[in-house]
């Protein structure tokens, strides 16, 4: 049992309190999964300027002092590196996959927690409240967001395990359930040349989405390939720079729900996650049907 949230903000003027809106969503989740949590956060000009590429990193052997000095003299321009708890957020003005690669140089025992303009991803081990505020999220902004409480159940708890997996360019994903037939699909990821970071069954699902992406597939074909290659159970949800999608598995026994209105689409496990948000008494509120893709575009 893991908990999922994600808000995909349509109206500005809601921009400055997304990480107030999502902060409160992922603490209504925090019994369905204490063990570690994990968010990601597009649009946050603090933590990810306008212009810059950015990386999300954990489990660095360097200060961010430190950091600044070995890329800014490896790119030839200025880095920023800020501790945001665990995660070291880098910005600079090159693109994300040219600083991805410097830092991937620099510091290969590193955790890649996601990249991308505009994306920022943070992860921790613990309750997902004192989480949220550790990091501060309650003061982000931004216009999109995505969360995840998990309950461990396929591989250890540790930041590597947390959701979400963000392992291509603005993108990420986070799932409630499990794959029964991940360690075969990895195989042949892994064959394709495909490399992963831990032994978690999500990574594989993202891993798969990132490659039909990368092979010019759009959202909506990529996650009828996981219904149509992926047994087991599963909600997933799966966001990128400019799209926000939900689906289920056929037999769709993990809970979410979906609310939708002029200002903003949300979804979650449950709907306390959603009954706070700002006009939810007007919203369209459903539950997804099995293996039918729900995406909006920005």
């Amino acid at each position: 049992m893991c908990g999922i949230v994600g808000l995909h903000l349509r109206n500005p003027d809601l921009h400055p309190r997304l990480g107030e809106l999502l902060a409160q969503m992922l603490g209504e989740m925090q019994d369905r999964g204490a063990d570690s949590a994990g968010i990601a956060i597009y649009g946050n000009a603090d933590w990810a300027p306008p212009g810059h590429g950015c990386v999300s990193l954990l489990e660095v052997a360097a200060t961010p002092a430190d950091v600044v000095a070995t890329l800014g003299t490896a790119l030839g321009v200025t880095v920023a590196a800020r501790a945001v708890d665990e995660t070291l957020v880098l910005s600079a003005p090159v693109d994300s996959e040219e600083l991805l690669a410097a830092a991937r140089g620099a510091y290969p025992d590193a955790l890649v927690a996601g990249f991308g303009a505009d994306l920022t991803v943070l992860k921790g081990v613990g309750a997902p409240r004192d989480l949220t505020e550790s990091w501060g999220l309650a003061a982000a902004s931004g216009w999109q967001g995505v969360g995840h409480t998990r309950m461990a159940t396929e591989s250890a708890v540790t930041p590597s395990g947390a959701h979400p997996f963000a392992v291509g360019p603005e993108q990420c994903l986070v799932h409630n359930g499990s794959f029964s037939n991940h360690a075969t699909i990895r195989r042949e990821l892994r064959a394709a040349g495909i490399e992963f970071d831990s032994e978690n069954d999500t990574e594989v699902g993202a891993r798969f989405v990132a490659h039909q992406l990368a092979a010019g597939k759009d959202i909506e074909t990529a996650l009828k390939e996981v219904c149509a290659t992926f047994d087991g159970f599963y909600t997933l949800l799966v966001s990128n720079h400019d799209s926000f999608a939900v689906v289920r598995d056929a037999i769709a026994c993990k809970p979410a729900v979906i609310a939708e209105t002029d200002d903003w689409v949300a979804m979650a496990s449950e709907y306390r996650a959603l009954a706070q948000l700002p006009g939810v008494e007007k919203a369209r509120i459903w539950e997804p049907e099995p293996e039918v893709v729900y995406a909006w575009t920005r």
